[in-house]
């Protein structure tokens, strides 16, 4: 079925406005942990590892950045972004039209397979006649890699193609993902036996099923079914690329929270790695000024790739404006209101929006901003729909992150910004 014809009315999310998404609630997903992203390791030979391996079940993120790196984070940038090596503002000289952004992704993962880096890549691409439903792609050429450009915003299984690497006899794997794959994929790298692992990164956050995609772009554009891309901007606004070249925009401030409460999954709305901080090497844009990507080596294998690409990469400069304290008030006052609560009038929106974008946080400062934003947000949804999951699901970082805002969230809430054991 075609994207055109997959879009029309609908009456909310396929999880209900008033229910938690949980996605093990699914038929295919029955007997999984109740959060769960279906990054597909339950559907591998490793099926038998998931309880030491998934980020909803125990989160391992300070044992494996001490795996990867011999050490964990600074208290820098690095409790936001997490520990790097070095950071770049970049896009190709040469953009793949295809691409959401330039095509530094794809074009790293394609680079891996013409030098002979690796004999395959683990990745994404979209399903027969759609654009945005998630097809996981085992691709063994650079063409392969290439026809997967493009962000695909629903969740995709593609550590369920671990069986394939195994049977094809892979040894040296790149693999581009998202945080909960790349951390399931970290916790159980042992045993794949392979030989090399090369990590692309991609940030992620509220993706969501493809029918709740599909309904969500029905609520915030005004032609859903021409989309090609869109993306969730640095200047506050959703920029939504149409067929015939156009490019609509929708003000953060301005979206029908009333009509999309309940879209996403609760295992998104309980993650807190963004940044996809375990990878190799992240290529995101959060960071970096528009029309930038915003690239993370992380670890000496990260500044190897990043070198691999350099040559065919156009590098700009990271700047950092602005001060994000002074929103995060308002932001925690918001958190307390009921799911769905009534916007502010029109002009009052706009007046907001236009102050968002003349005096709000840019580049780095932006990137702060919304990563403390997510974990103040996802923090809040676990205490208050899985409170006994947040010893073992937060990881250490996200209270060491949050601590300047402590005093604002306990007069708003009632209890601290610190782990359990503290309180």
């Amino acid at each position: 079925m075609s994207d055109s014809a997959s879009f029309m009315a609908t009456d909310g999310p396929s999880k209900g406005l008033a229910q938690i998404a949980l996605l093990s609630s699914d038929a295919r997903l029955q007997g999984r942990p109740r959060l769960c992203s279906d990054c597909g390791l339950c559907d591998s030979y490793l099926q038998p590892a998931m309880a030491q391996a998934c980020v909803f079940v125990r989160n391992q993120t300070e044992a494996l950045e001490q795996r990867l790196h011999g050490r964990n984070r600074h208290a820098d940038d690095e409790r936001q972004f997490g520990i790097f090596r070095a950071q770049h503002a970049a896009r190709l000289r040469r953009p793949n039209p295809k691409a959401q952004w330039t095509g530094i992704v794809t074009a790293l993962g394609a680079r891996l397979l013409e030098l002979g880096r690796v004999e395959a890549v683990l990745t994404t691409g979209a399903a027969a006649g759609t654009r945005f439903q998630a097809q996981p792609v085992l691709a063994r050429t650079p063409a392969e890699v290439l026809a997967t450009a493009g962000n695909k915003p629903s969740l995709s299984p593609v550590l369920n193609l671990l069986d394939a690497v195994r049977e094809q006899g892979i040894k040296r794997l790149g693999f581009i993902g998202t945080s909960c794959q790349v951390h399931a994929l970290r916790a159980i790298e042992a045993e794949l036996n392979l030989d090399h692992l090369d990590v692309i990164g991609i940030p992620c956050s509220d993706n969501v099923s493809y029918p709740d995609l599909v309904y969500f772009l029905e609520q915030v554009s005004r032609s859903p079914a021409t989309i090609v891309h869109y993306e969730f901007m640095q200047d506050f606004r959703l920029w939504m690329r149409h067929e015939d070249g156009s490019v609509e925009k929708l003000n953060f401030i301005d979206f029908p929270m009333d009509k999309l409460h309940g879209v996403f999954p609760s295992a998104c709305l309980s993650c807190f790695d963004y940044v996809n901080s375990l990878s190799d090497i992240t290529v995101g844009y959060m960071g970096a000024e528009l029309g930038w990507q915003w690239v993370l080596a992380r670890t000496a294998n990260g500044e190897e790739l990043f070198e691999l690409l350099r040559p065919d990469l156009e590098l700009g400069e990271l700047t950092s404006k602005g001060d994000r304290s002074k929103g995060m008030p308002h932001f925690i006052q918001r958190l307390a209101q009921p799911p769905g609560a009534k916007r502010p009038p029109y002009l009052v929106r706009q007046l907001v929006a236009l102050l968002q974008r003349k005096r709000g946080s840019q580049g780095l400062e932006f990137a702060r901003a919304i990563i403390e934003m997510k974990l103040l947000r996802n923090l809040n949804y676990l205490r208050s729909k899985f409170a006994r999951f947040e010893e073992r699901v937060v990881p250490y970082h996200v209270y060491a992150a949050l601590e300047p805002y402590n005093e604002q969230y306990q007069e708003t809430f009632a209890q601290p910004l610190t782990p359990l054991h503290e309180k």
